[in-house]
């Protein structure tokens, strides 16, 4: 994959400036697949290796959710880490734009490989799924209100009905800007049709909306956990976002795997079969797939992967309506 036009590489002499803090820098590299921020393994004299991570500055093509994303990156690190959640460790944060265009966080380095190149097969795959379903419920165990997306009253409200709505809102109001077509006035009527579902909820648990296999590591040849990154996206809402964000093109409520993970940390079944809970994965689906849909236009992704890409995003879209819909 390759990131949008706009990114340009950070300069050795920049990152060192930034990780001084911490340890001299000696060498760094790019780390490649994401699709919004920048990320480099840094070399410390010292033999130790910590990731910077800085957001992009062109904010005229970000979306309403991603203004200010590494903060709620390095906030959901300081409310997992103390709890022994596998998630790197803050070093430092830097909001000042000093020697970095944008904002930065320094982190530890994780052990282990992305789960989506780990290749495991057998017993390990099993590890490994049941590894992301007990993080899932390690997560969920910590709650903050408001509901939504922190930091952002905008995109946030008391109820998790009113945060959803908003969020949506906002979505729809960046579909009109990059002209991406939706049903927007049927999506507000499936929202008003299952509000008293979305009224369920009633805890704001922190919810990651991204472990996909790209953000979870893994031990190459055990599976096992070796942590998960990326959650400038979270917010605080309803654990089934994860269910759908864990496998954006999939069906992961019939996981049985990851739930067994999931139920084994939480002490609890996660309710996926109820009326309630179908009819929320089913608007989380539709949620998801709209992010999608509005983000690969400003992003203007390259690269051959695209148009496989986006076809997935429009029958992802599809299949959401009409489940919404039924």
């Amino acid at each position: 994959m390759t990131t949008t036009p706009t990114d340009v590489s950070v300069p050795l002499d920049a990152l060192r400036a930034v990780v001084a803090p911490v340890g001299r820098a000696t060498s760094a590299e790019r780390l490649t697949g994401g699709l919004f921020a920048m990320t480099y393994r840094v070399h410390l004299d010292d033999g130790r290796r910590v990731v910077v991570k800085t957001a992009p500055t062109g904010t005229d093509r970000l979306l309403s959710h991603e203004h200010d994303l590494l903060r709620a990156e390095a906030l959901v690190y300081e409310l997992a880490h103390p709890r022994g959640i596998a998630v790197p460790r803050v070093l430092l944060t830097d909001w000042s734009r000093t020697h970095l265009p944008g904002d930065a966080v320094v982190v530890t380095h994780l052990d282990g490989v992305p789960l989506d190149g780990a290749d495991l097969e057998g017993d390990a795959a099993t590890t490994a799924r049941r590894g992301v379903g007990a993080a899932m419920a390690q997560l969920h165990a910590i709650e903050r209100a408001p509901f939504g997306y922190p930091d952002k009253p905008e995109l946030g409200g008391a109820t998790w009905r009113e945060a959803f709505g908003r969020m949506v809102e906002a979505l729809l109001a960046d579909a009109g800007r990059w002209g991406v077509a939706l049903p927007a006035d049927e999506i507000r009527r499936e929202l008003v049709r299952h509000g008293a579902a979305l009224d369920d909820v009633t805890r704001p648990s922190l919810v990651h909306t991204d472990l996909w296999p790209g953000n979870v590591f893994v031990d190459p040849v055990s599976g096992r956990l070796t942590g998960v990154i990326d959650p400038e996206r979270a917010i605080f809402g309803d654990p089934l976002v994860d269910v759908v964000g864990c496998d954006p093109f999939g069906r992961s409520q019939d996981d049985a795997t990851l739930l067994g993970g999931y139920a084994e940390a939480a002490g609890a079944q996660l309710d996926v079969t109820s009326p309630s809970a179908c009819a929320r994965l089913a608007l989380y689906r539709l949620w998801l797939a709209i992010v999608m849909s509005v983000e690969r236009v400003p992003r203007d992704y390259q690269g051959d992967w695209v148009a496989g890409y986006d076809a997935e995003v429009d029958r992802m879209r599809a299949v959401a309506l009409a489940e919404i819909r039924s």
